[in-house]
């Protein structure tokens, strides 16, 4: 069985920490490597990391951001598949081995992704499915027997929970810095995946729980400010012709953008993993 090296932020917000990290250990029996990295918490999450054997812990003394973390994270990974999940999520029973059926359903498939409840309506069940905690579980054992095997080819995909082969950090780099803190920077690397000849697939027969803004509200910081500011930056970058709060509000369709970059260019679209220069436009 392969490798999957899996990459966690967090900040603070110890409490969905530990209860996604739980999940993980009671649902996965694929091979897994922890790395963990930490934008500066203050409630113990590191002494959390620090009580976990084999887990590579990447202690940042401020916050760095999503992007430039989990860029951390991808280039202490050993694993020939790397999954990026984020700290406030729940995952289920066989979780893993679904997304990895999508994954090699198809070669031409880049990215893999569940679906979920908080989450862009791409990858959303419909609010009146969204189980609690309690019936979590049982959902997700049904769901992937009524629906095992399907999903869909989507424009992009919501970076909670990604997975890919590490072939495709040789491809089109890491995740673009200059979305800081947050926001945009999965738009970015689903967009750039797919110019780079990749395509992303929704697993429909996947479920996990996403709390939503985990981190955000952990740590009071302003979710639809940040949004809207790195909309700016995405505006910016891809030419969109849309304002920033017509893409924030009413959405833009990453096909379009796609559609105008056939090929892929290493010097335009290719995202260095270490410090990348576009860091310096936060």
């Amino acid at each position: 069985m392969p490798l999957t090296s899996i990459v966690m932020l967090t900040r603070n917000g110890l409490d969905l920490t530990r209860r996604c990290v739980e999940s993980v250990m009671r649902h996965t029996e694929e091979p897994l490597e922890w790395i963990a990295v930490d934008n500066g918490s203050t409630d113990g999450t590191l002494e959390f990391w620090n009580s976990m054997e084999d887990v590579k812990l990447i202690a940042n003394a401020e916050n760095r951001g999503f992007a430039a973390g989990n860029n951390q994270g991808m280039l202490e990974a050993s694993g020939d598949f790397i999954l990026l999940l984020n700290n406030d999520t729940v995952v289920t029973p066989r979780w893993l081995s679904g997304l990895y059926a999508a994954l090699f359903r198809d070669p031409d498939i880049g990215i893999v992704g569940p679906v979920s409840n908080h989450v862009a309506p791409i990858q959303r069940v419909p609010h009146a499915e969204w189980p609690t905690l309690e019936q979590l579980d049982a959902y997700a054992a049904r769901r992937q027997q009524e629906q095992a095997g399907s999903g869909f080819y989507a424009h992009k995909l919501v970076g909670f929970c990604m997975l890919f082969h590490r072939r495709l950090l040789e491809r089109i780099g890491g995740f673009d810095e200059r979305f800081f803190p947050g926001n945009y920077e999965d738009d970015d690397f689903s967009i750039r995946a797919r110019i780079g000849g990749k395509r992303l697939w929704v697993a429909q027969d996947v479920f996990i729980h996403h709390e939503g803004q985990g981190t955000f509200a952990s740590n009071r910081l302003d979710y639809k400010r940040s949004s809207l500011a790195n909309a700016e930056k995405f505006r910016a970058k891809w030419s969109t012709g849309l304002s920033a709060p017509e893409m924030d509000c009413l959405g833009y369709n990453p096909s379009d953008i796609v559609a105008r970059e056939p090929f892929f260019i290493p010097e335009k679209h290719f995202v260095p993993l270490g410090d990348n220069t576009a860091s310096r436009n936060k």
